[in-house]
């Protein structure tokens, strides 16, 4: 009888244990309540969060799964540029002649040489006509080339999907990109009968314009402008009508073969401000026995900080051939990924469990977790300063700025959630850090995907993932 009662009493004392082992905080249990929602019967979520001090896992939902990440990739990017090319890298393009000055008139060519600055605008162009014209030239008997043998024959990214076109959120990608490489238009009704005004900023010649638009009192306008990106050229064609009563708007489109835009726009500051110039713009490569005019630089900082603000898809790829250029003479997307890979190594991760396609998300061959992604931002926060600081600052603050403006403005983490958005077709990530009410930081990511429609209730889960984080750890 001792001996059953002693017996009662081990499995009274076990299965209490168990049950007190499977007992979840509230803060999981808060969690878990957002899961429930008829929404993930069809939808993906993986999630995983680390607190930094105590270096100790929070929450590990599906962390291993592999997940797009949307923009997301950018945390890798980004971290990536930093880590290689250091906070104090410069993009530079440079201008150059040959041949001899002689009466103001240079005898010989421009050389244009560019390093992926992914920000070079027109107005960065007021300094190079300045110098040229400082160095006592007035007229270019020659012609304009520019060098671009280390960018590779892609110019989109691999998975990128050609429908996308000619939106400028899927720009033209080459080693000297301006402005964007993209082209404002805009439009208006003129009077009755006649076709609409377009004008174009940058004002240009290298696109053309197709105007078969018609200004009519018809209220139901039926006008469209668009590049021809079906035909691959840079027409811009116009057609329909256009109610007399409509106002003025604009669109943004991508401009093919940016090298040559970038070309054109030079030429025709050069003539704008006074300096003569008849002779042919092309590529060539260029050889050491030519000398410097001028050369604009600009540092990594800014250009990471809007590549992640923003979520710029440009600069994104332009920082992802940069950092290939610390090995490679190719500056390509998969010679960038090498450098991906070593840091996904270095934050103790397998980069042959993931896939890697581009440098801005925009693909959808790219695969990452929750888990690598955490991983990567805890690796990041433990360098030394001043990395982990300026990068932190690269990120959208929850309700304060860049695409995490208009999200957590009435939440109590409001200005405390430091974070890379990310959105394509049915996918919405959230990843970066939370310094929470308890003054710990929470590093966390949040990717979910395979929902159709409008990723509002994703942002909204992940907001208030968020949100529990901060108040509850």
């Amino acid at each position: 009888m001792k001996n059953l009662i002693t017996f009662l009493l081990i499995v009274f004392i076990i299965s209490a244990c168990s049950t007190f082992k499977q007992e979840k905080s509230y803060f999981e249990k808060r969690i878990d309540s957002l899961l429930v929602s008829d929404f993930f019967q069809k939808s993906n979520i993986s999630i995983s969060a680390l607190d930094f001090q105590k270096d100790s896992i929070l929450i590990s939902i599906n962390s291993k799964k592999l997940m797009r990440p949307a923009s997301n990739q950018k945390i890798l990017t980004t971290a990536t540029a930093l880590y290689f090319l250091g906070k104090d890298y410069q993009f530079q393009t440079s201008f150059f002649y040959d041949g001899e000055i002689k009466d103001s008139v240079l005898y010989g060519n421009i050389f244009v040489t560019g390093s992926f600055d992914p920000d070079f605008s027109t107005n960065d162009l007021d300094s190079v006509t300045t110098a040229i014209k400082n160095i006592g030239i007035k007229k270019i008997n020659g012609n304009i080339y520019t060098d671009i043998s280390k960018s590779d024959s892609l110019y989109f990214g691999q998975g990128w999907i050609w429908s996308d076109e000619p939106e400028t959120y899927m720009p033209y990608l080459s080693q000297l990109a301006i402005n964007k490489n993209s082209l404002t238009i805009y439009f208006e009704p003129d009077s009755l009968n006649k076709p609409a005004k377009i004008s174009f900023n940058p004002k240009n010649n290298f696109v053309q314009l197709i105007n078969n638009s018609k200004t009519t009192f018809d209220g139901n306008s039926n006008f469209e402008i668009n590049r021809d990106w079906l035909n691959h050229n840079n027409k811009i064609i116009s057609k329909g009508n256009i109610s007399i009563n409509s106002k003025k708007d604009s669109i943004e489109v991508s401009v093919r073969e940016p090298h040559f835009y970038f070309l054109s726009l030079f030429k025709e500051k050069l003539i704008n401000s006074g300096i003569q110039f008849s002779g042919t713009l092309d590529t060539c490569k260029i050889n050491s026995d030519i000398k410097l005019i001028t050369s604009f630089k600009r540092n990594i900082i800014p250009v990471i900080t809007n590549t992640n603000k923003v979520s710029d898809n440009l600069s994104a790829e332009m920082l992802l051939r940069a950092v290939a250029g610390l090995k490679f003479n190719k500056q390509s997307a998969i010679n960038g990924k090498f450098f991906i890979d070593s840091l996904i190594t270095l934050s103790g991760a397998n980069p042959k469990e993931y896939r890697i396609a581009d440098g801005s998300g925009l693909s959808y061959y790219n695969l990452l977790s929750s888990e690598l992604l955490i991983k990567v931002l805890k690796f990041i926060k433990k360098q030394n300063e001043p990395i982990p600081t300026l990068f932190i600052n690269t990120l959208p603050i929850g309700g304060i700025d860049g695409t995490l403006a208009n999200r957590f403005k009435n939440s109590s983490a409001r200005g405390f959630v430091f974070a890379k958005t990310g959105t394509i077709s049915g996918v919405s990530s959230l990843s970066g850090y939370i310094k929470t009410k308890k003054n710990n930081l929470i590093v966390f990511s949040i990717l979910i995907q395979n929902f159709v429609g409008s990723s509002k209730q994703a942002r909204d889960i992940q907001d208030k993932i968020c949100e529990i984080i901060y108040n509850e750890l």
